[in-house]
């Protein structure tokens, strides 16, 4: 991948992807958006309107499909994991290129099996990304946060074809690493989401009133899930943890507890579900942590 225009497919133009989409196009590079007749429909005719304190406001003409109908150099995959086996429909193996890269934006650990089980293994480049970005409607993103960051790994992946894609996102916008950890770069964020999307959705809560009225449960988590990453290889340290969930503006909720509150289906398999089978892999007890994904599966269930 030396080219300095390249073809990308973003399959679920929503908050990072429709940001990731807008910013790749703005930069000179010919992207497509994946998504169902209606989105693309409105992608087609209207582009994508970024509104962005540190990439300004902005619209970039983009095209738009159904189905991914000729080979990219990449496909950025961005939607929920709740939505991925539907969505995985619209990038067909066949349409993809020798050398297209696969480059999942999904939170969890265990989606790029997934995606190696049906795609090429030495294709698919997980990535991470660090961000506050919403699709308020169709084509119209709202980036609040003042950053955007990711990180990029793949064991299998050619490092050189890594290092290109990074500099072809960090020239659009956002900032970009490299890891040379797969293991390592997913459980960083698993450890940090999984006692935030768990306890701000089962309390209701902003991380502000978490961290105070429930910080011993907190802890606990926090301990559990570190303790989880390093027997996967991935040491975490929870002091950190804590720290960063204290440095973070009271009112903070997760995508989960958003997901929730708009009563869209949430993603506790793939960081609830994906924490404690982990945990039983390698012997691990997380009784908080059980606990909580327990009775996040009852208020599911009850609010259905």
């Amino acid at each position: 991948m030396t080219k300095d225009i390249l073809s990308v497919a973003v399959l679920g133009p929503g908050g990072v992807g429709g940001l990731l989409a807008a910013l790749l196009s703005r930069a000179g590079h010919r992207v497509t958006c994946l998504a169902g007749e209606q989105t693309a429909a409105s992608l087609r005719a209207d582009g994508i309107r970024v509104r962005s304190t540190p990439f300004g406001d902005f619209t970039a003409r983009v095209a738009a499909d159904t189905e991914l109908r000729a080979p990219v150099d990449a496909v950025l995959i961005t939607v929920k994991h709740t939505a991925l086996d539907a969505a995985l429909a619209r990038v067909p193996a066949s349409a993809l290129g020798e050398d297209t890269l696969l480059v999942p934006f999904l939170n969890g650990v265990e989606h790029p099996a997934v995606l190696r089980a049906r795609y090429r293994p030495d294709r698919v480049a997980p990535a991470v990304v660090r961000v506050e970005s919403t699709r308020v409607a169709p084509g119209v993103i709202e980036h609040g946060s003042g950053f955007a960051e990711i990180d990029l790994t793949g064991d299998a992946v050619p490092r050189p074809s890594l290092d290109a894609l990074a500099r072809v996102l960090e020239a659009a916008g956002p900032t970009v690493r490299v890891l040379p950890d797969e293991t390592a770069a997913l459980w960083a964020k698993m450890a940090f989401l999984a006692p935030f999307a768990l306890l701000t959705t089962r309390h209701g809560l902003p991380l502000g009133e978490v961290r105070t009225r429930h910080r011993e449960e907190l802890t606990a988590l926090v301990e559990e899930t570190a303790a989880v990453s390093r027997a996967c290889g991935a040491p975490v340290d929870p002091a950190q943890a804590l720290a960063r969930y204290d440095s973070f503006a009271p009112g903070t909720k997760s995508s989960m507890q958003r997901d929730a509150e708009a009563g869209r289906p949430l993603e506790l398999d793939a960081i609830g579900g994906g924490l404690l089978r982990a945990a039983e892999r390698h012997g691990v007890p997380v009784p908080v942590a059980t606990r909580l994904v327990r009775e996040l599966l009852l208020l599911a269930d009850t609010t259905r």
